[in-house]
């Protein structure tokens, strides 16, 4: 498949072009200029920008996908109340054909705002996985490990399985090690994950200091905060991703950034259910990787990049009471560069030859994009999923102008979610 996009706004993840145009072939990036010889080629395709801004896909690094079915369903509670009473329950009844159809419902919104991967820390992997194949979607899956995949012999079953089975997913899925949080772990359980990581020379994503109840108990139970601690086990040895990380000590972040561990923060998730506001811009000047994520729609309860990256950058510069504070560029390269950079995929992080063609278009003629002073941060503080023309995963097509080309009729998928959430919910 050979694809050419000219006259265009291209923005690579590190520099802007005014005037670009971009060569699509087999999945890849071919060629990125600005002024490109006169070339005929047998393209498959040329499409011209009309002057909209080119620039590299939003990665949801932070997600559970099939949580859509308690999508506003049990809203205005706290925590630990919404997890035990209202989540864990219904998700007990879910099969792995629940979410394969689930996770279809959320790749649609996704691709429709502009994301070309998420990454769930989620169950029934074999499920979530086939749907995003058959979607031509990208996920780096992981499993939530508690305390009830122990003890280690059968914890290691359990990795080793999803290790097999998502390695023969094709090359749109990836495969990390999860760890669901300390609280949800006995040391026992961490120490044999951190074995299997060492094992591996893998890194360990895990959700850390969420609450500050969070923090208060794992240092009444261990005599540390969560990230020293977990450090302290041989956890992150091979580095990983702290999810949250709204309540951090100088200890926690010294700890991650010397184990080469990245923070997604999930700001909506994070306010919706109280939990706080992460310390973004401290966290960026310890030198510790910042990326975004949407966490599950349960929590937050729409899967938007848009509204991640504006409430990141005004949250940050509210409580620092600073206008500078995680500049709208750094947030666009937090949704897409980072993220990338987060999960080791460094050929998803920019826009250049021979790198993945995951890439999206953005409506500059909309009213809300106008006038083009600074298009870049237009997109952070301005734009929304409604600007969104186009999003190409690995060189093809998904979404277009309002039309899905991810395997299976939208109103299908709407279907067989909603009789889930009935038979789920309605009992």
């Amino acid at each position: 498949m050979l694809i050419r996009i000219h006259n265009a706004r291209i923005w690579t993840g590190e520099h802007y072009i005014e005037n670009g145009e971009l060569w699509i072939e087999d999945g890849k990036i071919r060629l990125v200029s600005q002024v490109c010889p006169l070339i005929y080629l047998p393209w498959d395709r040329e499409i011209n920008a009309e002057g909209n801004l080119v620039m590299p896909s939003f990665k949801n690094a932070h997600a559970h996908s099939p949580m859509v079915f308690l999508r506003s369903l049990a809203d205005d509670t706290a925590l630990d109340e919404w997890l035990n009473t209202q989540i864990f329950p219904r998700e007990a009844k879910l099969t792995a054909d629940d979410c394969y159809w689930l996770t279809k419902l959320a790749v649609a919104e996704y691709v429709s705002g502009g994301i070309s991967l998420a990454s769930d820390m989620y169950f029934h992997l074999d499920g979530i996985a086939e749907a995003c194949k058959e979607c031509g979607f990208r996920n780096v899956i992981l499993e939530g490990i508690t305390e009830g995949n122990g003890p280690k012999d059968k914890l290691f079953k359990r990795l080793e399985w999803g290790m097999d089975t998502m390695a023969k997913m094709g090359s749109l899925i990836e495969y990390r090690l999860g760890l669901h949080a300390e609280y949800t772990n006995s040391e026992e359980n961490i120490k044999a994950m951190a074995e299997f990581a060492k094992a591996h020379k893998m890194p360990v994503y895990t959700h850390l200091s969420e609450t500050k109840k969070e923090v208060e108990e794992c240092v009444a139970r261990h005599g540390k905060t969560p990230a020293v601690y977990l450090a302290g086990l041989g956890l992150f040895d091979y580095g990983g991703i702290a999810y949250h990380c709204v309540h951090p000590t100088d200890d926690d972040i010294r700890a991650l950034k010397e184990h080469n561990v990245s923070v997604v923060s999930c700001p909506a998730s994070n306010l919706k259910l109280a939990s706080g506001i992460a310390p973004l811009q401290k966290l960026k000047d310890s030198g510790i990787n910042v990326g975004l994520g949407t966490d599950g729609p349960a929590s937050n309860n729409c899967l938007d990049m848009f509204r991640e990256m504006f409430l990141a950058t005004g949250l940050q510069k509210a409580v620092t009471q600073n206008p500078a504070s995680m500049d709208g560029e750094y947030i666009l390269k937090a949704a897409t560069s980072n993220n990338a950079k987060a999960m080791g995929l460094s050929d998803l992080d920019t826009i250049e030859a021979g790198k993945q063609a995951d890439l999206i278009m953005i409506d500059i003629h909309a009213p809300n994009m106008q006038p083009v002073n600074n298009v870049l941060k237009n997109v952070v503080y301005a734009g929304n999923k409604s600007n969104v023309l186009m999003t190409v995963i690995a060189g093809r097509i998904v979404y277009e102008k309002g039309e899905y080309n991810i395997g299976t009729d939208i109103e299908k998928i709407y279907s067989e979610c909603d009789r889930i959430a009935r038979r789920i919910i309605g009992e």
